[in-house]
Parts: C-alpha cells; structure tokens; sequence
C-alpha cells in the first residue's frame, strides 16, 4: 500500500499540537485527518475507516480512553491501529488505554522523527494483518476476526482484545510452539512494558473461556494451539 493511500486521524484539543505532527505526517506523504476531541473522532473514524489513529486522552466532550471503546465496538474498525499519544505518564493510564483497546501508548513530548518511525512500525502491523486469514476454521471452535467473535460448539461468544488477539495468533498456526517474547512483540508490541505474567494471566482466561485442550504450555518456551 502507497503512503498516499493511508489514512491517519490525529486526535488532540491542541491546535499546536495538531498543527505540528499533521505536518510531519502530511510531509511524508501520508493522507492525514483531524479531529479535536473524542466524540468527534468517533464520528470521523467511522466515516472514513482510517489505518491508524494517534489520539490524546485528556481532551474536552470525551476522552482519548472512552473514544477508543466506542471505536472498538464497531466491527469495520477492528483492524485501525490506535496510538495513544499523551502527557500522562502513569502506570494506570497505560492500563487503561491498552484495556480499551489500544495498540501502542507513547508520552509527550516526542521528536518528530521518532513519531514517524513509529507509526512506520505500527502500519507494518496494519499490512500483516490485512494478510491473515480473516476467519479460523478448527472443527467445533471457529475464531472470526472481522466480527471479533468466537464460536464453540455453536455457542458464539465475544473476547476482550488482547485475549482475542492472543487465541488468534495461536489459532492461526496450530500446533506450532510460540515463544513468550515473540507472542508480546505481536500482541503488546515491543516498546510495550507490561508485567511477566501477563501472558499466562491470558492463556489461563482463554482456557476457562475456549477449553483447556486447546492450549498447552511449552515449559520454558511458550504455548501452543492444539487441534
């Protein structure tokens, strides 16, 4: 996909802000949209379907958090990478972005050029996405990822994100061992600091939720899908 045919919305209450990264992105050839608060980035992302969305958490009307939930729960949106970009530095606004859905979380002020190889890096996820198989056929469990639903024995039923995230990755190549770290640079990206035991936190609610025979530990390696 050309540079030109990506569209970023740029989420932010400062004009300045707006004003500086739109330029830098604009520059590099990007097709760049703004919006400045969270109900009226709503409403633009469903209108225009954008790649990639880097949003500010604190602004007026609704914030970065509650506009990323709202996005999240439209299914033609599910594969827009959303970057938060905010002043907020604590421990639980990153929580709380990554639980409403976001794919990367980065603190003011940041340089020009090391905003643009970000969003480099998170349009590589967009495109590999886009190369998936978008629905999983495994016999009595079928993972759909345009819907973000998972069906089991007839019953079909919703993941939060990461959890969905998780059993589709390891769904998708089943059988295959999947190392801890390669699964949280795909799942919580590289630049994401998130505690050891997050990942078997997961693998245990997918096993309550999906079925214990479909997820085996690897001691010391990683897990893996069985069918």
């Amino acid at each position: 996909m050309k540079k030109s045919e990506i569209k970023i919305l740029l989420v932010d209450d400062e004009p300045d802000i707006r004003e500086i990264i739109g330029f830098n992105l604009t520059n590099e050839g990007y097709q760049v949209y703004e919006s400045s608060n969270g109900e009226k980035a709503v409403k633009k992302a469903i209108e225009i379907t954008p790649h990639l969305i880097i949003m500010d958490i604190m602004m007026p009307e609704l914030d970065g958090i509650s506009a990323c939930e709202q996005i999240r729960s439209q299914p033609k949106l599910q594969s827009t990478v959303i970057m938060f970009l905010s002043a907020r530095g604590e421990d639980f606004s990153y929580v709380a972005a990554f639980d409403a859905g976001a794919d990367d979380y980065v603190t003011k002020p940041i340089k020009p050029k090391v905003l643009l190889s970000k969003v480099k890096g998170l349009l590589r996820r967009f495109k590999n996405s886009d190369e998936e198989p978008s629905v999983l056929n495994l016999g009595d469990l079928i993972v759909d990822k345009e819907e973000y639903k998972v069906t089991h024995n007839g019953t079909s039923f919703g993941l939060p994100r990461k959890e969905f995230e998780l059993l589709f990755l390891l769904a998708s190549r089943p059988n295959k061992v999947h190392k801890r770290e390669k699964i949280m640079e795909k799942i919580w990206g590289a630049d994401v600091v998130v505690g050891d035991r997050t990942i078997d936190v997961h693998i245990r609610k997918l096993r309550e939720k999906v079925g214990e025979k479909f997820f085996k530990t690897v001691k010391g390696v990683g897990y893996k899908f069985e069918i």
